[in-house]
């Protein structure tokens, strides 16, 4: 694709970013065919080459955002499925963020839209004030059925329907909180490695479950894992609100600490079970590479940052005998391949394979390339849209009769749980039973 920056302009390290990126796009339209948006709505400045011409006119002529680039930026589930698709290698994930920063610098949205973005930017980043929302949530959804419903699906959702989105995903109880910061979970029998875990924000809210089987499976196997103290959100939700002030300080602020623990006690690597949040940290040496204090550590920091799938692939795990069903080749699990960890970090195998081996019968999901709707805080957002992926993702997994379905991403999990009474569990709970932890689901 043909570009015309200003040498003034390609002087912003950005901007020059977001040439190269652009001048890689030869237009093919192959991002098309994979694309929810595209394919749910048809129309062009919802795939991934419209909205690339968008951003494209937006940087080149320094314009402010217009509605209609910011309808359909808002409308990108950032699922990444067109650069798996992509044969050129465009990097749509670093123009789209990019994009996402100047419509939150320069476009001044409708006063309860930013209001509702301010509050999801505060909330869910902190746990205890995430806590505290749910169970306000709890008390408000009896009264879902009482609000309108909207006449017709809208290109900008009204705040009514995006109150009943969060009441609708809104869990029936929390469980008990997971261990604090600063907890060390030490390896049963000879230690043969040590790694900090990623504590998550929602996830440690809403399933404490899933770090706990983790901890389990590691332990269990030799491995030391620590809790890091003072670790923060990892910047994942700010940063696809287009809030990177705020996204950056969480990045260097955990990469601090994360230091930190290398230098104290030595780190393996730096693992995470929210597939959301391992695409962003792998990125840390990317969103700080002009940073001179940080770029170094974040580069670092990215290399150590692996999903638990990616690590537990390099160790032999140790099965028992599961109960009813599994190893006798009758427990079937649909495996559904988060969007974040197969096309944001081009893990597509490990889990699939981790759970053969473990003697489960994995089935694929049809139109496994597919989103299911969840994307962060899009599901709240963007909430018609949502619930129609949502629905062709469940039809699609009813089609292969599971026991249970097992994902790597607890925004996925939850959408998906919202709209099935199939057990929807993280892949590492169904490993810690595997290898002799409970059974999920069972407490």
């Amino acid at each position: 694709m043909k570009t015309e920056f200003s040498l003034k302009q390609l002087a912003d390290p950005d901007i020059a970013e977001a040439d190269k990126i652009l001048r890689a796009c030869v237009h093919c339209g192959f991002c098309t065919a994979t694309c929810p948006t595209y394919v749910l709505l048809g129309d062009e400045l919802d795939s991934p080459r419209g909205r690339i011409y968008l951003i494209k006119e937006m940087l080149e002529k320094d314009r402010p955002p217009t509605e209609a680039v910011v309808k359909h930026i808002d409308r990108c589930l950032s699922c990444l499925a067109c650069m798996t698709t992509c044969p050129s290698g465009v990097n749509y994930m670093h123009l789209v963020d990019q994009a996402r920063v100047r419509i939150e610098k320069e476009f001044r949205r409708p006063l309860i839209d930013r209001m509702l973005r301010a509050v999801l930017g505060r909330v869910l980043p902190d746990p205890k004030l995430f806590r505290a929302s749910v169970w306000l949530a709890r008390l408000g959804r009896p009264l879902a059925a009482l609000l309108p419903e909207p006449k017709t699906p809208s290109a900008t959702p009204s705040l009514v329907r995006r109150i009943k989105a969060m009441l609708a995903l809104a869990p029936g109880k929390l469980p008990a909180p997971g261990p604090a910061g600063g907890s060390v979970f030490p390896a049963v029998g000879e230690q043969r490695g040590r790694v900090a875990l990623l504590q998550g924000c929602a996830q440690q809210v809403l399933a404490p479950r899933i770090n706990q089987a983790a901890i389990n499976v590691l332990t269990r196997h030799g491995i030391e894992v620590v809790l890091v103290k003072d670790e923060q959100c990892c910047g994942a939700l700010t940063h696809h609100l287009g809030d990177d002030r705020d996204a950056l300080a969480r990045a260097r602020a955990n990469i601090a600490v994360w230091r930190a623990e290398a230098e104290r006690g030595g780190l393996d690597a730096i693992l995470v079970t929210t597939s959301g949040c391992g695409t962003v940290i792998k990125d840390y040496g990317y969103l700080l590479r002009e940073d001179p204090d940080f770029a170094g550590a974040a580069a670092q920091i990215s290399t150590l940052a692996k999903d638990i799938s990616e690590y537990l692939e390099g160790i032999e795990l140790r099965l028992s005998t599961l109960q009813n069903g599994g190893q006798d080749g009758s427990f079937v699990v649909a495996y559904h391949a988060a969007c974040s960890l197969q096309h944001g970090q081009k893990i597509t195998q490990a889990p699939k394979e981790l759970l053969s081996k473990s003697g489960f019968v994995v089935k694929d999901v049809p139109e496994s390339h597919l989103c299911c709707g969840s994307a962060g805080t899009y599901n709240i957002l963007q909430p018609d849209i949502a619930v129609r992926l949502r629905d062709r993702k469940l039809a699609n997994i009813a089609s292969v009769k599971p026991d249970m379905i097992a994902a790597g991403n607890i925004g996925c999990m939850t959408q998906i749980a919202s709209g099935t009474s199939v057990l929807v569990v993280h892949t590492i709970e169904l490993l810690d039973w595997a290898t002799g932890g409970p059974r999920p689901g069972s407490n």
